[in-house]
């Protein structure tokens, strides 16, 4: 899903987001108002994301967003979005335990 529809139906989107990184606040939601570069900025601020780290998990958000279930446009065995599993090999460090794309 490309950033244009997700702005759009901003309204639907905010729980998503919220839900995909915890540490926003309400406030911070408010502010970001669908905007990309915003969003970017506030995921850096509160996980302590280099802006390539945060470009990259917004990224695989977008690319997942009309997906039915967190999780499913991920990389086979690395579909342990928040999960307490070890994370398998060759998938990267992560809060999130993403694949790379």
């Amino acid at each position: 899903m490309n950033w244009d529809q997700i702005q759009g139906n901003w309204k639907q989107f905010k729980a998503r987001v919220k839900q995909q990184w915890g540490k926003l606040t309400d406030d911070d939601i408010a502010q970001i108002q669908g905007k990309r570069e915003e969003l970017v900025g506030r995921i850096q601020e509160q996980y302590g994301f280099a802006k390539e780290q945060a470009e990259k998990e917004l990224n695989a958000f977008a690319s997942g967003a009309d997906k039915k279930r967190a999780g499913t446009s991920l990389h086979g065995s690395c579909r342990q979005l928040f999960s307490s599993a070890p994370v398998t090999s060759g998938c990267p460090p992560s809060p999130f335990r993403q694949c790379p794309t």
